[in-house]
């Protein structure tokens, strides 16, 4: 995608303090490829959106249909997150050598990311998961985000899915884990 400034003026160049623009410099506006709108569409994130639960997930068959995309925020979360519990830094390891659909690139969440899966609608004992959620084996406990504490470095913030509910525990002891492909939003609070 083009900036709207070169495509309305040219290209620009400075020559010590000397501004040139025009075709005259061997080089003609429009000739940076040009990447399609389309192209991008649902993939980067969009968290000024509020979808309902029956057009919030897309399972993504381009990932034989173990991995669904939030269309409220872009991220593309794997559909059945690991059921066994492991530390904070075991979390970290299994998402970074996760494979989900012949894919790698996955990571742990971080805490905005996770947290933006929470239906406050949705009652204890949870998951507190919008109804109708495509989701498998999503566990009524605590899962790990990427999210270290900025008060206490050995903790790291985690979505208890029980209740809904966000907070932090030292990384020592055993989570959930649920990784997910997309743009950090945040690293520490």
């Amino acid at each position: 995608m083009r900036h709207a400034w070169v495509s309305r003026v040219g290209i620009v160049t400075l020559v010590g303090g000397l501004c040139l623009v025009g075709p005259g410099l061997g080089i003609t506006p429009g000739a940076a490829p040009a990447v399609e709108e389309d192209a991008l569409a649902g993939v980067t994130q969009n968290w000024d959106k509020n979808l309902l639960s029956v057009s919030r997930f897309t399972v993504l068959s381009s990932f034989n249909n173990e991995a669904v995309r939030d269309n409220n925020t872009g991220l593309v979360w794997e559909k059945s997150p690991q059921t066994a519990a492991v530390t904070w830094n075991g979390a970290r390891f299994t998402c970074i050598n996760k494979n989900v659909g012949g894919q790698k690139g996955w990571r742990l969440p971080s805490i905005p990311d996770l947290a933006s899966l929470i239906d406050p609608s949705v009652a204890p004992p949870g998951p507190t998961l919008a109804l109708g959620h495509p989701f498998n084996d999503v566990q009524s406990a605590g899962y790990w985000s990427a999210t270290t504490s900025a008060e206490d470095s050995s903790d790291a913030w985690f979505v208890y899915f029980g209740i809904g509910f966000v907070d932090n525990d030292s990384k020592t002891l055993s989570g959930q884990v649920w990784c997910v492909r997309g743009v950090m939003n945040a690293d520490a609070y």
